[in-house]
């Protein structure tokens, strides 16, 4: 193989590989802590900016376990009473995400607002 045709192979793989970290470093993923005790989520409401991928750190500090769920998000997890669980989150357009426990769907509400 000549000189030039591996120099531009190099060349090629240096642009890919910087396409590729230009792609990974812009959909950096939010991280959200939240905490459910006594049927309450806190804070009972979260934020994050749109178009960026979320991740809910979620410590659920009750004995009993509880569902994260959001039909708007399109998620839902069963977290063990005493234990944390990480949900992830697609990218999502601006808008008002309701979330709840499963469990204890009429008491146990929040919301993720994404700006």
């Amino acid at each position: 193989m000549s000189t030039a045709r591996m120099l531009s192979r190099a060349a090629l793989s240096a642009v890919a590989i910087c396409i590729f970290s230009a792609g990974v470093q812009a959909q950096q993923a939010t991280e959200i802590q939240l905490s459910y005790k006594d049927r309450k989520f806190d804070p009972a409401e979260i934020s994050a900016p749109a178009n960026t991928p979320i991740v809910i750190k979620l410590k659920n500090l009750d004995a009993k376990a509880m569902e994260f769920e959001s039909k708007t998000l399109k998620v839902e997890k069963v977290v063990a009473g005493s234990s944390d669980a990480v949900i992830n989150v697609r990218a999502q357009k601006p808008g008002r995400y309701e979330f709840f426990d499963e469990y204890n769907e009429k008491v146990a509400r929040g919301a993720l607002v994404v700006k």
